[in-house]
Parts: structure tokens; C-alpha cells; sequence
């Protein structure tokens, strides 16, 4: 079970990517998004959205899904190998 507001925030974040002015102080102003439980309901919502993309739909959010994913590959790694 994720901590209260988790999905919503990580859906939040990743509509928000379409404008990166927004989405840099809405990351910051959601910690939930740097736990573990945040990490992983952003990558339920990638993927959620990812296939939607798949089916034609979103696909202004192609391209920052893309870019995203990359870089909660990373903070994925990071925190959880040191």
C-alpha cells in the first residue's frame, strides 16, 4: 500500500511534464515522489500512459514519457544501490 496521495501525485507530475517550468515545483512540492512508494506509483503511471501512447492517445506525452523514464530509471538506481 502506498502512502496517502502517492498515485495522485505521480499523476500529477506526469501530466505536468508537458510544461517543465510546472513540473520541476510540483516535484518539489510533493516528497512523496522521492520515497519508494512514490517511485513506484510514477512508474505505474508511466506505464499507464506509456500505453495509451501505444494506442494513439497522448502522444503530446510521447516524448516526455520517454525522457522521464529515463530519469526514474536512474533516481531508481540511485536510491536503491546506493
Amino acid at each position: 500500500m502506498s502512502p496517502h496521495g502517492a498515485p495522485r501525485a505521480a499523476t500529477l507530475y506526469v501530466y505536468s511534464l508537458l510544461l517543465p517550468n510546472v513540473a520541476a515545483p510540483v516535484c518539489a512540492a510533493l516528497p512523496v515522489l522521492g520515497s519508494p512508494a512514490g517511485l513506484a506509483a510514477e512508474g505505474t503511471e508511466y506505464a499507464m500512459l506509456l500505453q495509451t501512447v501505444s494506442r494513439g492517445d497522448n502522444l503530446t506525452l510521447a516524448n516526455a514519457l520517454r525522457a522521464w523514464s529515463k530519469g526514474i530509471r536512474r533516481r531508481w538506481v540511485c536510491q536503491f544501490n546506493g
